[in-house]
Parts: structure tokens; C-alpha cells; sequence
């Protein structure tokens, strides 16, 4: 697609999904058995026949970075294509590190001024959906407009979450609430835009504007052509971690939407997974599957169901996996149980361990906005010892050994630090 630049805004530290953004942001938290979350924006990208893209990085991007390189995986290589890693620039004393949304951008106009770019589409790395750009950028030439927002329709309850829009019969914004308390329309915003570059330059130009949702949106409406421009597919915003959950699990529905092998998600599958280094996955005659996406180099002895497994995980005799989201080389030993977990890479559930105990019960202890919902999260090469039980809503920090179980008292929304 000529005379458009893709900005993939992906510098957010995600602090909602705790532990998993800890050491990564959140765009490179691991997804789906072998992506990560920025793989399906960035395959739309892809298969929409748009030739550049300039990644916006902020928070901890290093995982982030030696997922995407050259962009290659994409196909984002050559003369006349290519994908750009743009941190926040260095001014003559320090960082000016990004202020929001918009101010990533400004800081970065000169790249689509560079490429001879008209229009630039700005999008998140941090949302999962299925999205051809082209349909929406004919939409946004035929109606001159100076910005097109995708908008999809929500349940009343999550509007306070999002930008809202009433629109006339064209589609044209009339009406706009950033995350309002009471909204008056549910068509909500998805964090996909696209600009006439002229009229980015001018609105940008203005530095005290650093937010597209909050500044640079509701200011157009007034004073230029916005218009909204229709998505009835499957979209999910991942940034929680019973969103990130969900999203997983809808992965093994059927009738979600989310259908993996139809979209062609494209992901650097060596850096994901040193796939030519696994063996492909391995059932023995103890195995009990169902329901579950099982990933290249995954060993079941045990029991998975309903459950999602990235590559390298061990799920040994005896031990059950349910309705959990497993990532890279965790070791489940003999005879533990896992319900509604989330484990982040390497880490290991001990013998007869149960984890996902109990009711629902209370929040958790420190972070009771973030794990309220029953979820047990366990981070990055944490332990958890032969033996013991960990209540629903409990949270494990990374790297967690035997040592700091010395005083922990298991509790719903129980919550464990490394010692």
C-alpha cells in the first residue's frame, strides 16, 4: 500500500498484567502458545500491503527488540520495505522520554516525512484482532477526512474504558468522551487511526498535546473532519490479566472469533521458540488431552484440558492442567494441579503441588484492582515447592525460590515475594 506509514505505538509498561511486564513490555508478553501480543498487529500490518513501519518503544523494549529485528519475519525487509525500532530520541541533556500517545508520534514525524507519506495509520502493539487496513484507508480517502478512528460496538458496562463516539449517518463524529463515567454511545474506540500526515504535522505542532484519545481526538471533532470507521470482527484489548486470560481461553472456542490458523499470524518462530532446537510434542501413553493448544517441544505425561501451552513445557505423570495459560519451559511434576493459572516462562510447580485452591474468595492482598477474578499468577522463573497449596487470586513474584516459602501462610489472594 503507497503513501502510508504505520506507527505500532509499543512502549507500554503494562502495568495492569504485574508480573508479566515486570522485565518486558507489555506488546512482548507471550501469546497463544508461540507468539507474542504485538506479532498480530504487526501481521496485520503485513498482509494489509503496508511497506514501512516504525516501532514506538519506551518501557524495557530489549525482549520487544530481539523479537522483532530487522522485521523480517514480516517481511519487513528490502528496498522499499522495512520496519524501524524508534525509541524516544536524545536531546542535548537527556531523554525526552514519550508523554503519551501523541507525543510518541511527534517526536517521530520526520520518518513518514522521510517515506513521502500522505496518510500514517497509528496503531497499538497490544491488542489481539484480525484487520485488512485497506478497506478502512479507502474509507478515510473517500471521505477526505482528516482522521478515521475503527470503532466497534462494546457492552455498556466498558464504556467508561474507552473513547466513545456518536456519529451522523456518513459516519462522522459528532460527539466524543474520552473513558466517560456515563456514556452516551457505545461505539468505542480501538486504538486505530489514520491521518492525513498535513494535518498531523499541524495538531502536533502543538507539544501541550500529548494524548490522541484525550487531547488530539476531541479537538479534531471540533475543528476538522473526523469520522468513524466500522469493525464488527474479533478484537481484545490484553492489558488485564483476566482480559489476557480470556483471550487465550477464546482461542479454544470455536465460535469466538479469534481463529488462529485463518489469520496467518506471522512471528520470528526461532527467537519465540529456537523451534530447530525442540522436538515436536510428545503424548505418552498416560496422556490426557483435550481442548488444549499444545505447542512443538511440550511433553504431557499427565492431564491438559482446556488449557494453552507455548513450547518446552513438562507436564508429568499424574499432575492435571485446567483452563491455564502456560508459557515457555515450565515444568509441572508429578501429581501437582493447576486451575486458572497463568505461569510465565521456566517456571516450576513441584511435586503434589495444588495451585488454583478453593473459592474465589478475596482479592489479592496488593494488588486487588489487578487479581480479584479466581486467577493464580506465577512469575517468571518462579518456584513453587513439592507440596504446597496456593489459594485463587494469589500472585508469585519472578524468580521466587524455597527460601522465601520460609513464613508464607497460603490464603486466598495471598501474595509472595522473592527473599
Amino acid at each position: 500500500m503507497k503513501n502510508i506509514v504505520a506507527f505500532l505505538l509499543a512502549g507500554g509498561m503494562g502495568s495492569r498484567l504485574n508480573v508479566l511486564a515486570w522485565m518486558r513490555a507489555k506488546p512482548a508478553v507471550p501469546f497463544g502458545g508461540i507468539y507474542r501480543i504485538i506479532d498480530f498487529t504487526l501481521s496485520n500490518v503485513m498482509h494489509s500491503a503496508i511497506s514501512h513501519v516504525g516501532i514506538l518503544t519506551q518501557y524495557r523494549p530489549h525482549s520487544l527488540m530481539s523479537h522483532i529485528v530487522s522485521g523480517e519475519a514480516w517481511d519487513f525487509i528490502g528496498r522499499s520495505r522495512g520496519a524501524k525500532v524508534l525509541p524516544p530520541s536524545t536531546g542535548i541533556n537527556d531523554s525526552d522520554w514519550y508523554l503519551g500517545t501523541a507525543d510518541a508520534v511527534a517526536q517521530n514525524l520526520d520518518y513518514p516525512r522521510q517515506c513521502g507519506a500522505e496518510q500514517v495509520l497509528v496503531l497499538s502493539g497490544d491488542h489481539i484482532y484480525h484487520m485488512d487496513y485497506q478497506p478502512m484507508l479507502a474509507f478515510h480517502r473517500e471521505r477526505d477526512a482528516d482522521i478515521t478512528i475503527a470503532m466497534m460496538h462494546v457492552p455498556w458496562s466498558e464504556t467508561r474504558h474507552f473513547g466513545v463516539a456518536k456519529t451522523d449517518a456518513d459516519g462522522r463524529i459528532v460527539l466524543w468522551q474520552e473513558k466517560p463515567e456515563k456514556a452516551e454511545s457505545n461505539l468505542a474506540s480501538m486504538g486505530v487511526y489514520i491521518f492525513e500526515t498535513s494535518y498531523l504535522e499541524k495538531v502536533l505542532g502543538q507539544r501541550d498535546k500529548h494524548d490522541f484519545g484525550h487531547d488530539v481526538v476531541p479537538h479534531a471533532c471540533e475543528s476538522g473532519r473526523v469520522y468513524a470507521y466500522p469493525f464488527d470482527g474479533y478484537w481484545a484489548d490484553v492489558g488485564t490479566l483476566r482480559a489476557f486470560w480470556q483471550s487465550n481461553m477464546d482461542i479454544l472456542k470455536s465460535d469466538s472469533g479469534l481463529e488462529l490458523a485463518r489469520w496467518c499470524v506471522r512471528t520470528n518462530v526461532e527467537e519465540a521458540g529456537l523451534i530447530g532446537d525442540r522436538p515436536p510434542a510428545f503424548f505418552s501413553g498416560s496422556a490426557a488431552v483435550s481442548n488444549s493448544l499444545i505447542s512443538y517441544g511440550c511433553r504431557i505425561e499427565g492431564s491438559v484440558v482446556n488449557s494453552v501451552l507455548s513450547p518446552g513445557v513438562r507436564v508429568e505423570r499424574g499432575a492435571s492442567v485446567r483452563d491455564s495459560v502456560i508459557m515457555h519451559d515450565v515444568r509441572i511434576e508429578r501429581d501437582a494441579n493447576l486451575f486458572e493459572v497463568i505461569a510465565d516462562k521456566r517456571s516450576r510447580f513441584g511435586t503434589g503441588s495444588i495451585i488454583g485452591s478453593g473459592e474465589c474468595g478475596a482479592a489479592n492482598i496488593r494488588y486487588p484492582d489487578h487479581v480479584s477474578t479466581g486467577l493464580t499468577v506465577v512469575g517468571k522463573g518462579a518456584l513453587v515447592p513439592p507440596g504446597i497449596t496456593l489459594q485463587r487470586n494469589t500472585i508469585i513474584e519472578p524468580w521466587v525460590n524455597e527460601e522465601s516459602y520460609r513464613d508464607f501462610a497460603p490464603q486466598a489472594g495471598g501474595y509472595l515475594a522473592r527473599a
